[in-house]
C-alpha cells in the first residue's frame, strides 16, 4: 500500500502496529486525530489469513517450522530470530537472540496472551530492595488505563486479592483440565500459590467479538477474534474511523527534525521496491518494539542530535532487560492409560502460579511466575508424546497401543522472572553492518548476573519438586552453575524492554512519565522501550495501558496546541 499524497502533515505518525502502535492508532483516531501508521511487514488479517482450522496432516510439512515461522508452520506470526536481509550482531562472548515480527499487528499475532497487571511494588522496587530504579509514575497512575484496556479487550481470571498481582476486570475463567488439577493439588501440598490464569481470550462475547469456542489453536491467529491481537481489535476499528492511513512494507529509517529540534516526520523505505518516502507529521509516536525503537532513535542523527535523537542522556539503547526463563518437563505415571476425555480449552494454560515467596528469606531479589503446560495437544511435526523416551515405540499395533498409553502423560513448567537492569546489557549501532536497505544494524551486549542465575536455580528446584510431588520423573538432570542453571539466553523469551527508559531526570532517562521525550516534546515512545524495570509479569498489558495513557496526553496537548 503506497502512502496517499499528503495535502499537509498528518497529526501523528506512528511507527509500528503491534500492542503499543496499535493502541496509539486506536486511541488517537478516536480522539479525532489524523494518523498514519508505518508497518515494516506486510498485510495480515487473522480472520482470513490464519491456519486456525488446518489439520497438520493437510500439509506435507506436518507443521514443521520455517525460518520466518520458527514456532511452527501454522504459527500466526511472520518473523523470527533470523530475517533475511535484516542482520544484527552480538558482541564477542555474549549470547543474545533478537526476535522480530514483520506483519500488521506485530508480535500480538504470536504472544501467549498472558495479560497481567504490574503491581504497586513493581513500579517502586528500588524503594523496597535498593536495586535498579523506581518508575516516575505509580500503579495508581496506570490503574485507570488497565481498566480501560480490560473493558475494551477482555481478560479472564479470578479475584484473588494478592498484593502485588492486582486483580483485573475479569471475565469468567475456564475450568482446569485434568493435568492442571494434578498441578493444583501438588502446588497446594507444597504451599505454592496456584490460581486460574489471566489471558486475554474471551469466555463471553465482548464488544462484538465472539466467545472462544475452545479449539485450542490461539497461536495460529484467531478467525473469530476471540483472542486479542492488535490487527482486528485495535487497527481495524481505527481504520473504520476514516482517520487512519495504514502503510505496510514500510521500514522506518529515520525520525526527522526541523530547525527548532522538533520531530517533523519519519523517513521510510518501501521494502517491496526500495524507494524512499517521508511522512510529514506534527507529532511522532515510535512503537517499533524496544530494540527496534532504540535502533531508529540512534540512527536518527542530525546536527542538533549528533548521538541520536533524544539521546542527550546517552541512555538510548541502555538498560535492556529480558524476562528470565527456564523450563522443566516430566513424565507423570498417573497420567498413563488415562480414560479418554474432553481436553477442550483455550490455546494456553488454565492455571498459573504468581510469585508467592518473601525475598528476605531467599538469596535473590524479585521473583517469577510459573506457567504450566502438558496434556494431549494436537500432534504436529516432532511430537511423539514422549514415547521415544520410554519403553514405547516400534511398528503397527504395538506402536498405536504405546501412543495411547503414554501420550499426554507429560507435564511441564516454565518460569518467567524479573531481570534487574545492568550496565552490561544494551544495544548500539554496529559500525560495520547494515541491512539490505543500507540502514545501520544493531549490535547487542548481554550480561546475566547472580540475581538472575540464582532466581533460575530456584525455578529449576521448584519445578522438580512439583514433578516429584505428582509422583513423576523430570526429563532431564538438574543443570549446574556452569550451565547457568538452564537460563534461557537473552532475547529468547521475547520480552525485551528498556532502551528508552522513563524517568524524571533528563540526564539519566529518555522519556518522562507520559512517554514523551525529554528533548523533543512532540516525540513519544509507546512500546516496551520506556520500561524502567521488567517485573515478574508479561509486559504486553502494561504496554497497552501506557500507550493509551500517552495517547490521551497527546490528544489533549494537540487540542491545546502545545505540541
Amino acid at each position: 500500500m503506497r502512502l496517499r499524497a499528503q495535502a499537509g502533515p498528518v497529526d501523528v505518525c506512528v511507527v509500528g502496529s503491534g500492542a503499543g502502535g496499535g493502541m496509539a492508532a486506536y486511541a488517537l483516531t478516536r480522539a479525532g486525530l489524523n494518523v498514519t501508521v508505518l508497518e515494516a511487514g506486510g498485510p495480515w488479517d487473522n480472520t482470513k489469513d490464519s491456519a486456525m482450522f488446518t489439520w497438520p496432516y493437510d500439509s506435507p510439512r506436518r507443521g514443521a517450522s520455517t525460518r520466518l515461522k520458527p514456532f511452527g508452520e501454522f504459527d500466526g506470526c511472520i518473523g523470527g530470530w533470523e530475517i533475511p536481509g535484516e542482520p544484527y550482531t552480538v558482541a564477542q562472548g555474549d549470547k543474545f537472540r533478537w526476535w522480530r515480527a514483520r506483519m500488521v499487528g506485530g508480535r500480538t499475532n504470536h504472544w501467549g496472551r498472558i495479560s497481567l497487571r504490574f503491581g504497586p511494588r513493581d513500579f517502586k522496587n528500588k524503594t523496597t530492595d535498593g536495586l535498579g530504579d523506581d518508575w516516575p509514575i505509580s500503579y495508581t497512575d496506570v490503574a485507570p488505563y488497565y481498566d480501560k484496556v480490560e473493558q475494551l479487550i477482555g481478560v479472564f481470571g479470578s479475584k484473588e486479592n494478592l498484593p502485588n498481582a492486582p486483580d483485573s476486570i475479569f471475565l469468567p475463567a475456564p475450568k482446569p483440565r485434568c493435568y492442571e488439577l494434578l498441578v493444583q493439588q501438588a502446588a497446594r501440598r507444597l504451599n505454592v500459590t496456584c490460581i486460574p490464569s489471566r489471558l486475554s481470550i474471551l469466555t463471553k462475547p465482548l464488544n462484538g467479538r465472539a466467545a472462544c469456542h475452545y479449539c485450542g489453536q490461539c497461536n495460529r491467529g484467531c478467525k473469530t477474534n476471540s483472542n486479542f491481537s492488535s490487527t482486528n481489535v485495535l487497527i481495524a476499528p481505527a481504520l473504520s474511523t476514516g482517520k487512519l492511513t495504514l502503510v505496510t512494507n514500510a521500514m522506518a529509517r529515520e525520525v526527522t527534525v526541523d530547525k527548532g529540534g522538533k520531530a517533523s516526520g519519519v523517513t521510510y523505505i518501501n521494502t517491496t521496491d526500495g524507494s524512499e518516502h517521508h511522512v510529514d507529521a506534527r507529532a511522532v509516536v515510535v512503537a517499533a518494539s524496544a530494540c527496534e525503537t532504540a535502533r531508529l532513535l540512534l540512527n536518527s542523527k542530525s546536527a542538533l542530535f549528533p548521538n541520536g535523537l533524544a539521546n542527550g542522556s546517552g541512555t538510548v539503547g541502555k538498560y535492556l532487560t529480558d524476562t528470565t526463563g527456564t523450563d522443566v518437563g516430566g513424565f507423570i505415571p498417573k497420567m498413563m492409560d488415562h480414560v479418554p476425555h474432553n481436553h477442550d480449552g483455550v490455546g494456553g494454560m488454565h492455571v498459573y502460579m504468581p510469585w508467592w515467596l518473601d525475598n528476605k528469606k531467599l538469596d535473590f531479589p524479585r521473583g517469577y511466575h510459573i506457567e504450566v503446560w502438558g496434556g494431549a495437544d494436537l500432534p504436529e511435526y516432532g511430537i511423539l508424546g514422549g514415547i521415544q523416551q520410554r519403553q514405547g515405540g516400534g511398528y503397527g499395533k504395538q506402536l498405536k497401543q504405546d501412543y495411547r498409553r503414554y501420550y499426554g502423560a507429560y507435564i511441564g513448567f516454565s518460569g518467567r522472572g524479573e531481570m534487574i537492569p545492568n550496565d552490561g546489557s544494551y544495544c548500539e549501532i554496529d559500525p560495520n553492518v547494515v541491512d539490505r536497505w543500507g540502514i545501520p544494524a544493531l549490535r547487542f551486549h548481554w550480561k546475566w548476573t547472580d540475581h538472575e542465575y540464582l532466581q533460575v536455580k530456584h525455578m529449576q528446584e521448584t519445578f522438580r519438586a512439583l514433578i516429584a510431588e505428582m509422583g513423576g520423573e523430570a526429563n532431564s538432570p538438574m543443570p549446574s552453575r556452569d550451565d547457568g542453571y538452564g537460563i534461557a539466553a537473552g532475547g529468547v523469551i521475547i520480552h525485551e524492554l528498556g532502551g528508552a527508559r522513563m524517568g524524571s531526570d533528563p540526564k539519566t532517562s529518555v522519556v518522562n512519565g507520559n512517554c514523551q521525550a525529554h528533548e523533543v516534546k512532540n516525540l513519544f515512545v509507546t512500546d516496551g522501550g520506556p520500561f524502567v524495570s521488567q517485573a515478574d509479569k508479561n509486559p504486553t498489558w502494561t504496554i497497552l495501558a501506557l500507550s493509551w495513557r500517552a495517547s490521551d496526553y497527546i490528544a489533549d496537548q494537540m487540542k491545546k496546541r502545545a505540541l
